[in-house]
């Protein structure tokens, strides 16, 4: 583990609350934005996530651009583009407009879940005259070509040089925005190992093969221009309060919104009295419409580590240090959602307090 203090960042889903609207929603994502890079946070992710009342964050894009002129120090990036739905090109050009604006400043995280159902998974659809194919590593490889045109060498053939490779991808300024592999399945953790690319493992979505994912990772990571040397992060639920009680009240409405999920419910944040009325009146989760889906259930968890770390602020602090110690983490990401906007910018700032960020 690095001498290093630990290192806080945030990802931000831009949770609906109940009785809201998404645009203040977005509002309060903006403002949560200001917050957090007021008080320390290294980096603020947005996720893409498509037709739910319960995420306003559709297009990340739009919101790092929003965020990162409204602040003036941490690092804004994506939680992540979802590769497949776009043309590698395209993904190009937006982010490097951003890291024209804001260099040294854009982070570029990539996945390939579909952020959303099978029908809006459908409807986003590049071509939809044939079967869907996993062509992901093959987008993965334009992508970063199109952002260091030194890669093309190596996408060339017996034919000649890759034919996209005299494409010059505009604004052309200095340096490029910092690629990341998001994902919460090892196939994510090797794809990561193999092309050198750092590394945030989705420990609030899945979080059956958190260490295995990682130290996989870790262990046969392959240097490259990218990053000399592994660099690993999670991303895990967190709730802070000044006592346990309460705290364990604000969570009631993930522990909802988790059920609701796994039916395909995908309402607003409910508040915590209406969460635990709702929970009460039904304590066994009903047999799923969808099929499992990782990370939705809402039974007791025997993980290693729970998706959620709820409670007082030292107490979740001293969690956090050692899971990144077990994981040899020198940074993890929080999530963290609730009903209450102000709730939620308390639970950063205690925990900012509490790592003494």
């Amino acid at each position: 583990m690095s001498t290093k203090p630990l290192r806080l960042s945030v990802l931000d889903q831009s949770p609906v609350p109940a009785g809201s609207t998404p645009a203040q929603a977005l509002a309060n994502s903006l403002d949560l934005a200001r917050h957090v890079d007021a008080l320390g946070y290294t980096r603020l992710w947005y996720s893409e996530h498509h037709s739910m009342d319960l995420l306003a964050c559709t297009a990340p894009e739009i919101l790092i651009t929003r965020a990162a002129a409204a602040t003036s120090r941490i690092r804004v990036g994506s939680g992540g583009v979802m590769l497949p739905h776009y043309a590698p090109l395209k993904v190009a050009e937006v982010f490097r407009t951003l890291h024209a604006m804001f260099p040294g400043r854009i982070d570029l995280g990539i996945g390939r879940a579909p952020g959303g159902g099978q029908l809006e998974a459908y409807a986003l659809k590049r071509d939809r005259q044939s079967p869907t194919r996993d062509d992901f590593p093959q987008q993965l490889a334009e992508l970063r070509a199109f952002l260091d045109p030194t890669r093309w060498e190596a996408l060339g053939d017996a034919r000649g040089p890759h034919p996209f490779s005299r494409i010059r991808v505009a604004p052309d300024a200095p340096g490029a925005p910092d690629i990341w592999l998001l994902g919460s399945s090892m196939w994510s953790a090797v794809t990561a190992a193999q092309e050198g690319l750092p590394y945030a493992f989705a420990h609030f979505f899945s979080p059956i093969q958190t260490r295995q994912a990682i130290e996989y990772y870790q262990r046969n990571y392959q240097p490259s221009t990218a990053r000399t040397t592994p660099e690993a992060t999670l991303a895990i639920g967190v709730i802070c309060a000044p006592t346990q009680a309460e705290a364990d009240l604000l969570h009631a409405s993930v522990r909802l919104l988790q059920r609701r999920i796994r039916m395909d419910d995908r309402r607003p944040v409910a508040t915590p009295e209406d969460a635990l009325r709702e929970l009460a009146a039904q304590p066994q989760a009903p047999n799923p419409l969808l099929a499992f889906t990782a990370g939705s259930l809402d039974a007791p968890e025997d993980n290693e580590w729970p998706r959620y770390l709820v409670g007082t602020p030292d107490i979740v602090a001293a969690q956090l240090r050692g899971l990144a110690t077990e994981l040899n983490l020198n940074e993890v990401i929080v999530n963290t959602i609730t009903h209450s906007h102000a709730a939620r910018l308390r639970s950063y700032t205690l925990l900012a307090e509490a790592m003494k960020l």
